[in-house]
């Protein structure tokens, strides 16, 4: 039996030179990623190149640019707050001859005594504090039951129920005032007036459909596996909703719980409506009602207290506000 040979291409004689063009190299995929991670990474084009900001002449050109846009950015935002303390602590006629003069009379300080005990802004500041919080309480049970049954209980009629509460967002809030007026001042199956009460405050304030829709989103986001593995394990629906949701939510209920203190610290109208009795209006409907019966120092003493307390409520709790604030990596792992 013969045995297979191998069959071998038959090149001729001479020497020759074939000119084989090579293939084109497909970039590898770890060079591709590179490549885009290294775009990605690069800092965005501006007007100023990175060779010229190396330049003395651009760098202080810069540097002075910068400096002269925050002093603006300080006169503008800090001005106006200055300003009034050093006016709430000035005498009424150097306010009115010399208002930019730095005490030609010297300071004051009796003024904000005054403010605080004759215009009784610690009666007031309490109805705002009480208001504020009853406000943001209210607001932060309904937006927190109204998101979690719309995102993670999801009835049949849940699309139904969105839109409905998705198109009171177009009703103008002024439309509206007739009507709550009348529903505080009757309201169904209660029998009793709100009026003059901190209710008539509290519960309208409830009904916010921005805090819903953005607690739902909130909530759309959230893996749904920790949700079905509640359930396995036998948790019902409230404590789902307590034990689970909750704790998972500290970012977007501080965002609301910032929202609904401001709106409420600072809301004239409605307070106005619903409040006709002095001793239970806050500071936003009481100080305006007192210009024409109180002095200009007092007065403007009385408008620093009121603007100074929520600032330094801020700096008190800025970090909690700030880390509430940031959305972003609210989920981890």
């Amino acid at each position: 039996m013969s045995t297979p040979t191998s069959i071998r291409p038959v090149v001729p004689a001479g020497p020759q030179t074939v000119a084989v063009e090579p293939a084109p190299r497909q970039p590898a995929r770890w060079s591709v990623r590179w490549a885009r991670r290294r775009a990605d990474d690069q800092p965005p084009r501006g007007i100023v190149s990175d060779a010229e900001r190396r330049t003395p002449s651009v760098r202080v050109a810069l540097q002075l640019i910068h400096a002269t846009l925050l002093a603006l950015l300080l006169v503008i935002g800090l001005g106006p707050i200055l300003w009034l303390v050093k006016a709430s602590i000035s005498t009424t006629q150097d306010t009115l001859r010399s208002p930019m003069a730095l005490f030609p009379s010297g300071v004051d300080w009796a003024n904000l005594a005054t403010a605080w005990t004759r215009v009784h802004i610690d009666l007031h500041f309490a109805n705002s504090m009480i208001i504020a919080s009853g406000s943001w309480l209210v607001q932060l049970v309904v937006a927190t039951t109204g998101g979690y049954a719309l995102s993670i209980l999801r009835p049949r009629y849940g699309p139904v129920l969105y839109w409905l509460v998705l198109s009171t967002l177009f009703v103008p809030a002024v439309v509206l005032l007739v009507p709550l007026y009348l529903t505080v001042l009757d309201p169904p199956l209660l029998g009793v007036s709100l009026i003059n009460t901190f209710w008539a405050v509290w519960l309208p304030a409830g009904a916010n459909a921005f805090n819903v829709l953005l607690t739902k989103r909130f909530f759309d986001n959230l893996p749904q596996e920790i949700f079905d593995a509640a359930r396995i394990d036998g948790a019902g629906p409230y404590r789902i909703f307590w034990s689970v949701l909750l704790p998972m939510s500290r970012p977007i209920l501080g965002v609301v719980s910032v929202f609904a203190f401001i709106a409420a610290w600072k809301d004239f109208l409605w307070p106005l409506l619903v409040l006709p009795n002095p001793d239970v209006q806050p500071l936003s409907v009481r100080l305006p009602t007192l210009a024409r019966s109180t002095e200009l120092d007092v007065l403007l003493a009385a408008l620093t207290i009121s603007a100074l307390i929520p600032m330094v409520l801020f700096l008190v709790f800025q970090r909690t506000f700030l880390r509430s604030a940031g959305l972003s990596g609210a989920i981890k792992g």
